[in-house]
């Protein structure tokens, strides 16, 4: 309920609104701003006014306009009927905005959340004299195809079941069931709403040990990140970063997605929304919007929604977690994000700090970056918030505030690289500048799903990368024809794991996605073929000779001619490797040539 206005309007600065009353906001209390009503946020409160940001246009915004309290922080309606659904960064449904408003958003629009109209199958899981708690699944919802949606007792609520409905047909408003507390009713209906600054309660962390797989062989080997952890993905303009998302939300192991298009360009976001829908979920066959939800912001959309939008979306993605789902979250990007908090920061008059960035985006971006987690829920199921961001630093330098800032958050950085991108490597990730801190906590996983060699190889796939780094500032220097041929052959081998092994083709049926036992079946038959031909250098046959026998090619097309569902076929590729080598050997020895050691 609506209490009376409370203040009046006597400074407009963009989406920055002065406001002065008798009565006090609250900080951060929602308002509704003019005779248009529209969404802003309380962000300062001062003796005598009091400092508000507008998540919707200004323009036409006039002094001595009333402010109305609305008495409730900003927050989010959570029940059946978000997923496969596109929201502003305020929850707003795009869709039916459109079919009421045309293509632009009309300031001061108003509108459910969540379709209040529709009715849903819903079946009731608790009896009367039953005792519930928050969190506690009171009934289930088949929301979509993919996803069977849990309704909850909300955090904070407690007590006896005293009636419920019969199982069958009801709208998001309607009680389903009815828990006393002492003296207290609950009605508990579909829907629940809450904050969107403040993280979902849950009963406690479990450790990340289980990864995240992505089918993306550069990251799932060298870069893997755990479910519940958090990743960046920085890159300048071009080098695949909204491609990158597209494959982790396609591919990656996760129940449901959460896309957050924040201040991105609005072709990109189109893209975008035209992509997704298209996208087939690889599990069910279905549409992938079945188990998706996105949020579009465009960066010509108001500044301050846009910086609401990254809550939105956790949000969401922290309320299916307590279903017990693993949720990954996309956050495209978290630069565009960061200079809306500038922006406004500006307006406020505020102290900038390192290029004009608010002294606390390092704390913005922990409160955003450390809500991710693996948790167990207080219903007794499992689920993870995977957070994965896009940072998108001018010029592609990673020296920038918001780069560093984020790396402080994260222990998984995928940096995408211009130079690879250009030459049509993808996924664009530099094997040198990336890391992740998750391998050693999934070292267990790996040895138990993969292979208990898994560890060994991929440390050596790394060495040998790293040691190529190295030989190419030489190379560069005074060439490759004056290097001994042990160093020779690891130029070979790497070119063969870059080409073969790094580079993935995600509009191949057969490439796109790679099942983690052949990505370790592929790594362990080029570490073979190096050992073989270790063997050669050592008695002497040039590395010329090996890369004419075209063993290496063969190891470079095992991507594609290998099928994902044939491991048998490596046995066969490696048997063919050491033949090869044998032959070379064989060859050498007859005419007297090696250097027996």
């Amino acid at each position: 309920m609506e209490r009376a206005s409370q203040g009046i309007i006597y400074g407009i600065n963009g989406p920055v609104v002065k406001v002065r009353g008798k009565q006090a906001f609250q900080m951060l209390e929602m308002v509704l701003v003019g005779h248009d009503r529209l969404i802003g946020e309380v962000i300062r409160v001062l003796e005598d006014e009091t400092i508000v940001q507008v998540y919707e246009n200004t323009t036409g915004l006039k002094p001595g306009e009333p402010v109305v309290s609305t008495g409730k922080p900003l927050t989010v309606k959570l029940g059946p009927g978000i997923m496969g659904n596109i929201f502003d960064g305020i929850e707003r449904p795009l869709t039916r905005i459109a079919d009421n408003t045309g293509i632009f958003i009309k300031r001061g629009s108003i509108m459910d959340n969540l379709d209040r109209e529709k009715l849903w199958e819903v079946k009731i899981l608790v009896r009367p004299g039953d005792h519930v708690k928050q969190g506690d699944i009171i009934a289930e919802v088949k929301e979509t195809e993919s996803v069977n949606h849990k309704i909850m007792v909300p955090p904070n609520v407690e007590g006896e079941v005293i009636e419920t409905a019969d199982d069958g047909l009801y709208n998001i408003d309607q009680v389903i069931v009815k828990v006393k507390e002492g003296r207290d009713i609950y009605n508990l209906t579909l829907v629940q709403e809450w904050p969107v600054r403040e993280p979902r309660p849950y009963c406690h962390r479990l450790p990340l040990n289980i990864p995240l797989i992505t089918g993306q062989r550069v990251i799932d080997i060298l870069f893997p990140m755990a479910k519940g952890g958090a990743a960046a993905i920085p890159g300048g303009f071009g080098t695949g970063k909204t491609l990158t998302q597209h494959q982790l939300a396609k591919w990656a192991n996760a129940d449901i997605i959460v896309y957050v298009g924040c201040g991105e360009r609005g072709n990109e976001i189109t893209e975008v929304l035209e992509d997704f829908p298209k996208l087939i979920d690889p599990r069910s066959g279905r549409p992938l919007m079945e188990r998706t939800v996105l949020i579009g912001n465009t960066s010509n959309m108001p500044v301050a929604a846009r910086e609401a939008s990254i809550y939105t979306g956790i949000t969401i993605a922290e309320y299916y977690r307590d279903m017990g789902y693993d949720v990954a979250i996309m956050a495209d990007s978290t630069s565009r994000w960061a200079e809306a908090l500038r922006e406004i920061s500006g307006r406020l008059e505020e102290m900038p700090a390192e290029e004009g960035f608010p002294a606390y985006l390092p704390s913005r971006l922990s409160e955003f970056y450390e809500r991710a987690g693996r948790v167990e829920n207080f219903n007794g199921t499992t689920g993870s918030v995977s957070i994965i961001g896009a940072v998108s630093p001018q010029g592609g330098d990673f020296s920038e505030p918001v780069t560093q800032n984020t790396k402080r958050f994260i222990r998984c950085f995928w940096a995408l690289d211009k130079a690879l991108a250009y030459t049509r490597h993808y996924p664009a990730i530099n094997w040198i500048n990336s890391y992740s801190e998750y391998s050693d906590q999934l070292e267990g996983w790996y040895r138990e799903n993969a292979s208990p060699e898994f560890m060994d190889r991929k440390t050596e796939i790394s060495r040998i990368l790293q040691e190529e780094g190295k030989l190419l500032d030489i190379v560069k220097l005074i060439g490759s024809d004056i290097l001994p041929e042990e160093q020779k052959l690891v130029l070979e081998i790497a070119k063969v794991i870059r080409q073969g092994f790094l580079q993935q083709n995600a509009y191949h049926e057969q490439d796109t996605y790679v099942p983690i036992q052949k990505q370790y079946l592929m790594m362990d038959s080029i570490l073979r073929a190096h050992a073989g031909a270790s063997r050669l250098v050592a008695l002497g046959i040039p590395v010329s000779v090996i890369r004419k026998s075209g063993v290496f090619e063969e190891l470079i097309k095992m991507k594609y001619n290998i099928s994902n569902d044939d491991p048998d076929a490596f046995e066969k590729l490696n048997s063919k490797t050491e033949s090869i080598l044998n032959e070379i050997e064989s060859d050498y020895r007859a005419s007297g040539r090696v250097n027996e050691v």
